[in-house]
């Protein structure tokens, strides 16, 4: 049965990992096209920020305090959607956590940990939401990554999350669709984006880190996920980097891992020493609102190949306009590169000036 998606403006939309990055930026996004939200995260300050936020532009969100780690907390989601909305119509799994480091330097507690949320966090959320979704039909969105189809050095433990994702989130599809539920069931995955989440990571390298290029605004994110919840999607690449590396993943690994081990541990280094550990959200909830990261270098406001992709291209097609997204954005780096003798540049994208406050149940209307 295909699903049939309501109008993102007739909709309830859940939302984890709600008060940061690229949840953040589809919260924002939703409201502002007239969906009625349930927004959760660990912190209550941002999450009630956010909410007075959306209030304050005629939208309508409710927020719920949570760790998505323990399915009580997740269940509770789904408690409010019905005791507020009536239900929901689509729901984002988009909390994680992040670990940088070799995997014989990263801690076996932290990738349990880090599992706990981007996995089993998910998969909790996944489950109560096809359960509430089956009858009435809907939107599961889990947001994976590149790395959830090619995995990164020195992000390993993460990788390896993220492909546990997508082969839960294929499989979740597939039983939907063999008994007939009218749930769409999609895994959206981004490329490098402008996000804190480096800063939110627990590094276990000798450096600070950051995304490697070409990195996209959350913005492209945002607009992938409104589009999944209205319109049926198996997989969605954001950013035509993502769909690269995914079909050289394919055609060539062996030559994607000499290119990884010579270039992409410098890449996602810089000449300065780690922030203290203190710093990140790993173990505790950061209770800023921030969709965006201090990346240095430029940040693509629009994906091409995901307009396109969004847009009904055909697979040919797409694959043509990846590849030229890709020499596109070498060609600008080249010369952008002669031009500035070669110095870190930074572009200002779409949205305005970065919103950097600090940001139980809560509601705002």
């Amino acid at each position: 049965m295909t699903p049939d998606l309501k109008p993102l403006e007739e909709q309830v939309m859940v939302i984890t990992g709600a008060s940061s990055g690229n949840g953040l930026a589809t919260a924002r996004m939703a409201a502002d096209r007239g969906a009625s939200l349930v927004l959760a995260a660990r912190s209550e300050e941002a999450l009630d920020e956010l909410t007075h936020e959306i209030a304050d532009n005629d939208g309508d969100a409710v927020y719920v305090v949570a760790d998505v780690s323990e399915r009580s907390d997740v269940e509770q989601i789904a408690a409010v959607a019905e005791e507020t909305y009536g239900g929901f119509d689509t729901w984002v799994n988009n909390a994680g956590r992040f670990v940088f480091g070799r995997l014989d330097e990263t801690p076996i507690e932290d990738m349990r940990n880090l599992f706990e949320v981007n996995v089993w966090g998910a998969l909790y959320g996944s489950l109560v939401a096809a359960e509430h979704l089956r009858d009435r039909g809907g939107a599961i969105l889990n947001v994976g990554s590149i790395v959830s189809d090619r995995a990164m050095i020195v992000q390993g433990a993460y990788s390896a999350s993220k492909h546990a994702l997508k082969g839960f989130t294929d499989t979740l599809r597939m039983e939907l669709e063999e008994e007939g539920a009218p749930v769409s069931v999609t895994l959206v995955k981004p490329a490098a984006i402008d996000t804190p989440y480096p800063e939110h990571a627990k590094n276990n390298t000798d450096s600070q880190v950051t995304l490697p290029p070409p990195v996209y605004a959350p913005e492209t994110v945002a607009r992938a996920i409104c589009h999944a919840a209205e319109t049926p999607e198996r997989d969605l690449y954001v950013g035509g980097a993502a769909k690269n590396m995914a079909q050289m993943e394919y055609y060539a690994p062996g030559l994607l891992d000499t290119i990884m081990e010579k270039f992409f541990v410098g890449l996602q280094q810089r000449d300065r020493p780690p922030r203290p550990p203190e710093e990140n959200a790993f173990d505790k909830p950061s209770g800023e609102l921030r969709e965006r990261g201090d990346h240095e270098g430029y940040v693509m406001k629009r994906s091409l190949y995901t307009r396109a992709a969004t847009s009904g291209l055909t697979g040919k097609a797409l694959g043509v306009l990846g590849i030229a997204a890709a020499v596109g954005y070498g060609l600008y780096r080249s010369r952008r590169g002669r031009k500035d003798g070669g110095s870190a540049h930074r572009i200002e994208i779409e949205g305005g000036e970065e919103r950097g406050k600090r940001g139980s149940i809560g509601r705002q209307r």
